[in-house]
């Protein structure tokens, strides 16, 4: 492969980092068919370079190499594993401006995004270094005379990792931290989107020392590499990151092999703000949740519930602080950069048209803008009906969708109605309300009069439809092992 228009940057400084080739094994390899797929710059449409599209004949070698390290790697110290992870980190904490600048390039969010990201994602590879020496075994009172019982934590095995494209350093981390510091050997799959970083973040494993095979990066078209893991049944645990369509299809895909399934998917959040609440802690806090990552965030406010008698007042609020933001492209570092792809334009422009078309009133935005083809104006409806197709679906993208309410039991009732349940949003300044809605609302993480509430201590996953277990925190580490029950009698 020739050099990329990426690794040609003046202001990548150590173009090491730039990688175009799959890893596995320990070793940089092309297709074996010589096979390439494009990836581009969403903000101005130029191509970054070509990276290697592995067959599925070849993902399932990568599961070979993660197989043949395993039993090394899992009955190597758990002190040793710690060691290892700790230098990742070093690693990732000491190349932050390259690796933000080459997922600025090929994500498109801003660049101060992305360097918070990059400190994001290395924090979750330092929380798992020091978890890692935490597995202990568990003694339990013995329910049986002369016999003694304990509990061990044993990795299960081959893990694959699919991660998406909006937070192509954050999901991996998070996820292949957890995997390593538990004993396992991880087989890794970016978006076809956005695999720079995830390369970028393999080579520096390299550096740090990761043993050959223990971690692996395949890069390819998704049906093709993961339909081979789902039916190895070598790989013992699959986590996901993306759309519940996506992930209830590898639910069955998985069924056979009755894999340790961890499925982080889509979200729908709602923001309930009560007449109580700050009104000018709860705008602020609702544009994060709604326009971080250009609104491409499953934690993405989506629909926004406001007590009628500060209804007119919030909108009033909410539409200037949305007309203030900045669109610019990502190395240009505004508060909102391209859209990932047309699809994902095609969506906001069907929702606000669905939305206006029942009786929904535009107040900003809803348009592209001359900036490039994947450039949406930051979007404000308010007065949406019901029946909006924004108020059913996740938008993933820069609008928001403003509604009134009346009751405390008509707006959760709202909030509810939905088959996802990741993250809501509740902004009030009565204690008892808070208590009640935050033991009422059905959704895995609950933010009050805040939006920031995610890091490596706690345990992120919704409930319904919007996933399976958890990442983060101790259990993160947990969903990869298996408990093993041992009763003993010396005699």
């Amino acid at each position: 492969m020739t050099a990329t228009a990426l690794s040609a940057r003046a202001d990548i400084a150590d173009k090491r980092l730039v990688r175009s080739f799959a890893y596995v094994g320990g070793k940089w390899r092309d297709a074996a068919s010589g096979a390439t797929f494009r990836v581009t710059d969403p903000a101005t449409e130029d191509t970054l370079g070509d990276v290697a599209k592995l067959s599925g004949e070849e993902a399932t070698i990568a599961v070979d190499a993660a197989q043949a390290a395993f039993a090394g790697w899992a009955g190597r110290l758990p002190q040793d594993r710690a060691r290892l992870l700790r230098r990742w980190f070093d690693e990732i904490a000491a190349n932050r401006e390259d690796l933000a600048r080459i997922m600025t390039l090929e994500q498109g969010k801003p660049l101060s995004e992305a360097q918070g990201e990059i400190d994001y994602g290395a924090a979750f590879v330092e929380f798992y270094s020091e978890e890692a020496k935490r597995p202990n075994i568990e003694g339990v009172t013995s329910h049986l005379p002369d016999a003694e019982v304990e509990l061990w934590r044993e990795p299960v095995g081959v893990a694959a990792l699919v991660t998406p494209w909006n937070f192509p350093c954050a999901m991996l981390t998070r996820k292949a931290a957890a995997a390593l510091a538990a004993g396992c050997t991880v087989v890794c799959h970016p978006s076809a989107e956005t695999p720079y970083s995830a390369l970028a973040l393999a080579e520096l494993a390299e550096r740090a020392g990761l043993p050959p095979g223990v971690f692996n990066i395949v890069t390819g078209h998704a049906p093709e590499i993961v339909e081979p893991w789902t039916r190895d049944a070598r790989v013992r645990a699959l986590s996901f990151t993306g759309s519940t369509e996506v992930g209830r299809l590898l639910y069955r895909q998985s069924a056979d092999t009755v894999k340790r399934l961890v499925l982080e998917l889509g979200g729908h959040a709602p923001v309930i703000v009560f007449a109580d609440a700050d009104l000018d802690t709860a705008v602020a806090e609702t544009m994060k949740a709604k326009f971080a990552t250009s609104g491409q965030d499953c934690l993405a406010a989506n629909r926004i519930y406001v007590e009628r008698p500060v209804y007119d007042a919030f909108c009033e609020r909410f539409v200037a602080a949305t007309e203030a933001l900045r669109v610019a492209p990502g190395m240009d570092d505004g508060d909102i950069g391209p859209l990932m792809n047309e699809a994902t334009v095609a969506k906001q422009e069907a929702h606000v048209a669905d939305a206006l078309g029942r009786g929904a009133r535009l107040a900003c935005g809803g348009r592209r803008l001359p900036l490039g083809p994947l450039f949406y104006a930051p979007t404000v409806l308010t007065d949406v009906p019901e029946g909006a197709a924004i108020l059913r679906e996740e938008t993933f993208g820069p609008v928001a969708a403003i509604l009134p309410f009346d009751t405390e039991d008509e707006v959760l009732g709202r909030a509810n109605d939905t088959e996802y349940g990741l993250v809501a949003y509740l902004h009030t300044s009565d204690p008892r309300r808070i208590y009640r809605l935050s033991r009422a609302l059905q959704y895995g993480m609950v933010a009050v009069n805040r939006t920031k509430v995610t890091g490596p201590p706690i345990p992120f996953g919704g409930m319904k439809q919007s996933g399976l277990g958890r990442e983060g925190s101790r259990l993160g580490m947990e969903e990869f092992t298996e408990v093993k029950y041992v009763c003993r009698d010396w005699a």
